[in-house]
Formats: structure tokens, sequence, C-alpha cells
């Protein structure tokens, strides 16, 4: 793996960059040689905050952590890269060498028959401007089967989702 490691309102030093290498590397089992990692190290009020965006085939694995700590924070994001490329590595194992069966596919519980409508969670975030295919390279690393954001060129709200044939889709508003 090649490393691209910069910093943002902060000296990076020597043991800092070591630091970053010596724990990415240890997913160097997931990628070739060739793959380049960008890490971007920054400090923004009191938070120790790292980036790491890795380039794939079909996807883009990014994470992003912060603590009061810089080394606590390239511990966090090492986790969170590995449990992405665990994911992503089994779900494409499933879909190509089992009979795999996706989730909302597979036959309701008796339990998910008595309540009917149920909200467990809800989410709010900020609609980001991007494009359709930037939204389908989100939903992707997230693994999500839909994402939501907002159309930088119509300034529109609009939806990416994945088909049950593999393919995406996208509604926009009229």
């Amino acid at each position: 793996m090649r490393f691209t490691i910069s910093g943002k309102n902060m000296d990076l030093t020597e043991r800092l960059q070591e630091q970053v290498i010596e724990k990415l590397s240890k997913l160097e089992r997931y990628f070739r040689e060739d793959t380049e990692v960008q890490v971007t190290l920054s400090v923004e009020k009191e938070r120790q905050k790292i980036e790491v965006t890795i380039p794939m085939k079909g996807t883009t694995i990014r994470a992003e952590e912060s603590s009061p700590d810089m080394y606590a924070s390239i511990d966090l994001v090492q986790e969170t890269i590995e449990r992405q490329l665990r994911r992503y590595k089994t779900r494409l194992t499933d879909r190509y060498q089992t009979g795999f069966t996706p989730r909302y596919l597979e036959e309701a519980t008796e339990e998910d028959d008595d309540d009917g409508i149920r909200i467990v969670r809800t989410k709010h975030f900020a609609l980001k401007p991007m494009d359709p295919e930037e939204a389908c390279l989100q939903m992707e690393m997230l693994g999500h089967n839909f994402f939501v954001f907002r159309d930088a060129q119509t300034e529109q709200v609009c939806v990416v989702y994945r088909r049950k044939d593999g393919a995406f889709g996208l509604i926009e508003p009229e």
C-alpha cells in the first residue's frame, strides 16, 4: 500500500506518520500492493481528527474519527476501516459464491405481522450537494440500500437506491 499523509492545522511529526502507517499496514491483506491510501490528520478546536480514503475497484472505503488524542483517533479509524472491509468482503462473497438471499426477500416473522408499522430510529443529517454517481458511491460505502442527497446541479432533494437486479435507480422530484 502507498500512503499519502497530510496534515491540516497541525505539524505532522515523523512519529505520527509512522503510527499511521503501522496501524493501517495491518489492513494490507485486504488490498493489492498498488492501492493508494489517502490520510488527512487535522486539529479542530480540541478534537484530533483523522480521515482515511481508500479507493477500490467498485467502491471507496472512507472513515473519519475524532477524539481528544490523535493516537486514539488512529486506532479508532483502523477499527472502522477493518469493519467496513469485512462487511464489504462478506457481501461480495455471499453475492457471488453462495445462494445469497437478501434480507428484504426473506420471509417475515410472526412478530413483524403483529405490530404493523413501527419507527425504531430517526436520523437527522445535512444534505450534501453531490451528483448521482457520487451518491451511489456513498451508498455503497455505507452498505445501505438507498441514499438521500441534494443534487448539485438542480439543488433538489433526490434519492438513489439499489434495485433487486443490482442496478441503481434515481428518484427526482418533478
